[in-house]
């Protein structure tokens, strides 16, 4: 996974890049808010940012609203990277739209924690979105299926949404995963077959 840092101390910045990337992790930094706020909304932006909370340009928590205002594609996990702990400032961090925040100076095993933990839950969001494209894929296949559908008296042909004539199970095969195989119900083996259903009937023993 890819993980964008953001933070304007280069010391600081150099330490989580080290520690990110020994975990395996792909780091990419910088050292402004405004760079940030850019290379996060690119297409090919990260699913986890690191923001430092005091920056030169923008600070983390407007880089952090704009990105929740200007959200476009899959969503952003945001930790907040700061020095404040007062109530109203974290707070403030969260409203925002932070979804986590670590305080300076941070321990090695709290961010490692706390990376897992963004890690499982951007995990859990993509495979909702993919079940959610599935699903919508399985809807679009039956959307035909519903409302009235003209069919022949005689022959039992439908018409499709083309206006044209067309052979029932074709135009379900068509819409559907549904796959036909032909067999015979007794009455038309009866009616039809007349010959094989009495051999048939024959050779089934009576209780």
């Amino acid at each position: 996974m890819r993980i964008f840092v953001a933070e304007d101390d280069a010391v600081s910045r150099r330490l989580l890049e080290v520690r990110l990337s020994r975990w395996g992790y792909d780091v990419v930094s910088c050292a402004d808010g405004k760079e940030a706020l850019d290379r996060i909304q690119t297409e090919s932006g990260p699913r986890l940012v690191i923001l430092d909370w005091m920056m030169p340009e923008l600070d983390g928590v407007e880089v952090c609203r704009r990105l929740r205002t200007e959200a476009k594609g899959e969503y952003t996990y945001i930790i907040m990277l700061t020095a404040k702990v007062q109530e109203q400032d974290l707070v403030a961090g969260f409203e925002a739209g932070a979804d986590d925040y670590i305080t300076k100076p941070f321990q090695e095993a709290e961010l490692h924690s706390r990376i897992r933990a963004a890690e499982r839950i951007i995990n859990l969001q993509g495979d909702l979105q993919r079940k959610v494209r599935e699903l919508a894929s399985a809807l679009d296949h039956v959307r035909t299926l519903q409302g009235l559908l003209p069919i022949c008296m005689h022959c039992h042909k439908v018409r499709n949404e083309k206006n044209l004539w067309q052979k029932l199970e074709a135009y379900i095969e068509e819409h559907s995963d549904t796959r036909f195989s032909h067999a015979l119900c007794e009455e038309c083996l009866e009616k039809y077959y007349p010959e094989v259903a009495q051999s048939r009937s024959e050779k089934t023993p009576t209780r």
